[in-house]
């Protein structure tokens, strides 16, 4: 039976993006409301992110064991387990062990749903069509961050003022979200293609263990991905080509929030969420659906400079706001609209790199070696990033992120592209996504 990917690409990073987003950014909000300190906050959700860089220690299990579907389903339904735990757990006496325990599980099992979901798109789709639908899936992942950190963190906002109990309050959110996690499990068992490529791998020695051949073939893997051509032109561009975005990501928002005496734009939650959540999401979509376009009929090696500029001249608005400080909701959603617009265009030249550096055997656990070289390069400068900023102040702390953006010229400078990836080919290859 053939599904058409438009039925479960979105659906699927939506629900790769929502607990990432729960994870790093709403556990930080919620542990705040909760009376944590900021030392603690930061010590905690930056432990909380080690999953996503260390999951391809175990990715040769997502290859070796059962099937991407399979993994995509189970995982699925763990993360809405975990969420129920989280919202169980908040309003007792042991909230911050039990939650911390659950984030925990969402983590590693939201990370080795990204392996399994990254390694699907790719047997479930042709190439053409995974250079056309990489600004589609990106989109939906992002629109599950602003989702998340900004609808869902609002509703919790306005149900401590309608119960006038933030426990309780941000309980009810978690369980809101664990019954959404149901519905995509049973949405996704349903609509989820069966491609032929995606079976479980038998060992072919027998005369090797399960253990044995699975450590044999970890180290095939990693010595594989080692051994690619440009290997490290493609490292550096995976680790430096978002390191803007690393510095910006967290600070931005702070800066949208933070109080004029402070430097910021005193943004209320409510003109938060408008111009993260409604005008961001319009611009980052055209953009990432415009970029995944784009590369699906000229190929990534044309659009790769375009992308580049894309990604990192809009940085420049954050200067101006900082500077000249609008009171203007106006001023700010265009500004807001620009970057994100330019964010998403841009970000599909690194996501389609990192299916074309993954090519050959052991794709779906090379994949996974690149995101965690992809959540390592926006952990680092996020460990430091608002320490700067209090040194420097937002205005300095603006300028050094567009001193950061030359890495990301250079790295792609070093990139050697096949000029043929992504292009849309006359004959259909390996029809797969039925």
């Amino acid at each position: 039976m053939r599904r058409n990917p438009w039925a479960w690409v979105p659906t699927l990073y939506f629900a790769e993006g929502l607990p990432n987003v729960a994870v790093m950014t709403i556990s930080l909000i919620m542990y705040k409301r909760l009376g944590l300190s900021n030392a603690d906050i930061t010590l905690y959700t930056s432990w909380l992110s080690l999953p996503w860089v260390i999951k391809p220690l175990w990715s040769p299990f997502i290859d070796i064991i059962k099937t991407k579907r399979w993994w995509i389903i189970s995982m699925q339904l763990l993360v809405g387990a975990a969420l129920g735990g989280v919202a169980f757990t908040i309003p007792g006496p042991y909230w911050l062990q039990g939650s911390l325990a659950f984030f925990w599980l969402m983590a590693f099992s939201s990370a080795t749903h990204d392996i399994a979901a990254d390694g699907f798109y790719m047997l479930g789709l042709n190439q053409h069509r995974q250079a056309y639908f990489v600004g589609i899936r990106n989109t939906f992942f992002r629109i599950a961050t602003i989702f998340g950190q900004g609808l869902l963190v609002m509703l919790a906002g306005n149900l401590e003022v309608i119960t006038r109990n933030v426990r309780y309050s941000w309980s009810l959110m978690f369980y809101g979200m664990a019954g959404l996690f149901i519905a995509f499990w049973m949405w996704h068992h349903y609509i989820l293609p069966h491609p032929s490529e995606d079976s479980q791998r038998y060992i072919q020695d027998p005369s090797l263990s399960p253990s044995t051949y699975i450590l044999l073939e970890f180290w095939r893997t990693v010595k594989t991905f080692f051994k690619k051509p440009q290997v490290l032109a493609g490292l550096f561009f995976m680790l430096f080509y978002r390191m803007p975005e690393g510095l910006l990501a967290k600070v931005s928002a702070l800066f949208l929030i933070d109080t004029q005496a402070e430097g910021g734009l005193g943004l209320s939650p409510a003109e938060y969420g408008l111009v993260q959540g409604t005008v961001g999401i319009i611009g980052l979509t055209i953009g990432g659906i415009l970029g995944g376009i784009a590369a699906s009929r000229d190929g990534l090696k044309r659009w790769l400079w375009p992308m580049v500029m894309a990604i990192t001249l809009p940085d420049l608005v954050y200067v101006y706001l900082s500077y000249a400080l609008p009171e203007s909701l106006f001023v700010i959603n265009i500004c807001v609209f620009i970057e994100q617009f330019g964010y998403g265009f841009g970000f599909s030249a690194y996501m389609l790199y990192l299916i074309y550096y993954s090519q050959g055997e052991h794709k779906t656990a090379h994949y996974a070696l690149c995101t965690a070289f992809m959540a390592l390069s926006i952990m680092i400068p996020g460990f430091f990033a608002g320490a700067l900023q209090e040194s420097v102040g937002y205005q300095t702390f603006f300028l050094i992120v567009i001193a950061a953006c030359s890495l990301t010229y250079i790295v792609s400078a070093l990139l050697d592209i096949d000029p043929e990836f992504g292009k849309k080919k006359e004959i259909r290859e390996n029809p797969t996504d039925e």
